[in-house]
């Protein structure tokens, strides 16, 4: 896998978005394989597709890429938001390729695949309709909110210039397969909501009080629900079932 662009293929376009679109796209379609069932390629859609932007001859997994100069940053602009929500809850939404590139000499810094079963609502955040002046008077955009997706659903093909294991890639994917599995989209959202809270304690073992400890976080982002703790210890029996974490004892879990 080269980590950068050829630079040729964009010498005949004159705007920078144009030239960076060519580039990326051209890069994804020659370097990246299909993270669900490790297909050596993976096929670009002809443009202007409506949901995405690459697929898998293979399996038919479908991807949406975003490219982001010199960080990935919080956030993450996206498409309309109503478009948005509606995929969401239909299930349609595409896997999305993220590619984090250096823009002095074109080359890759990150690139990562966050998984459509990541995606609930709560991660998208709507945009101001843009202004009567604009071309598109009334748009709503729609923003992705990086930092509400637990890091087991951003998988890294390429971190910090260095290319991940392609085999650490699938087994990552496979993970958290089970999420597609729970077809209402709430109490997907209560999983990502725990796994999120796992992973801010930074251990690979921990106990029930210490998921406790995000009590209130919870109650805030589910003010309908009022038995927390009764839906934590249900969210960790699940997660256990599923094989993301072992139940070491009474009280004592672990991350696999």
């Amino acid at each position: 896998m080269q980590l950068t662009f050829n630079k040729q293929l964009a010498i005949n376009y004159e705007s920078t978005s144009q030239r960076v679109r060519i580039l990326t796209e051209h890069w994804v379609a020659e370097s990246a394989f299909c993270p669900n069932c490790g297909h050596a390629e993976i096929d670009k859609y002809p443009n202007n597709q409506p949901v995405a932007d690459f697929f898998c001859s293979n399996c038919k997994e479908e991807y949406e890429l975003k490219s982001k100069k010199n960080n990935l940053g919080r956030k993450v602009l996206d498409g309309a938001y109503h478009t948005k929500m509606e995929r969401l809850r239909s299930s349609s939404s595409p896997n999305l390729f993220l590619l984090n590139y250096q823009p002095q000499n074109y080359s890759v810094i990150d690139f990562l695949v966050i998984p459509k079963h990541f995606f609930v609502p709560e991660i998208i955040e709507k945009r101001k309709p843009l202004a009567a002046t604009a071309r598109r008077a009334g748009w709503i955009g729609s923003i992705i909110l990086l930092q509400k997706i637990p890091q087991a659903g951003k998988i890294f093909l390429v971190r910090k210039g260095q290319i991940e294991p392609k085999d650490k890639v699938l087994s990552e994917w496979q993970k958290t397969l089970f999420l597609r599995e729970e077809k209402e989209i709430s109490t997907r959202g209560w999983l990502l909501d725990v796994m999120r809270s796992i992973e801010k304690l930074k251990k690979q073992e921990f106990t029930l009080d210490d998921v406790y400890s995000s009590e209130k976080e919870l109650s805030e982002l589910h003010p309908e629900n009022k038995h927390i703790k009764d839906k934590i210890r249900q969210q960790l029996q699940i997660l256990r079932d599923k094989g993301y974490l072992d139940f070491v004892s009474r009280g004592y879990y672990r991350l696999t």
